[in-house]
């Protein structure tokens, strides 16, 4: 689970990093980063980066959207750190996660990360 401090829950946050965040998508998720330069809140500090997730019905019923939520967000966490801080990461899964292995949400999701400028070190084999 993702520290308090690293969850993006409010829905101005969500609709920002959506709409003007740096977009790349696989098969299975599509990612929006928005970066804390391109941010046009006034007044915020840099914190550190936060992250969400948008699990819609179109993946299958709530268990299974459950299990694609948790894989996702476990997989984030072992990234947050690579993100710029004050950042806003929102990971939207696809239909086609609901079939997809963990290393393959995984490797899907360090390819989005690498298409939008972040570098990300961690490995399935460093685990």
């Amino acid at each position: 689970m993702l520290d308090a401090g690293h969850r993006l829950s409010d829905p101005e946050s969500f609709r920002a990093a959506s709409r003007r965040g740096h977009r790349a998508g696989t098969r299975t998720i599509v990612t929006h980063l928005l970066l804390p330069s391109e941010q046009q809140v006034s007044g915020v500090s840099a914190t550190a980066a936060r992250a969400g997730f948008t699990v819609s019905k179109a993946v299958g019923v709530a268990v299974v959207r459950n299990r694609v939520k948790r894989r996702l967000r476990h997989a984030v966490r072992e990234r947050i750190d690579a993100l710029p801080a004050g950042s806003l990461l929102v990971v939207r899964a696809q239909p086609a996660a609901a079939a997809a292995s963990y290393a393959e949400l995984v490797s899907d999701l360090d390819r989005c990360l690498q298409r939008v400028g972040v570098a990300t070190d961690v490995s399935l084999e460093a685990r």
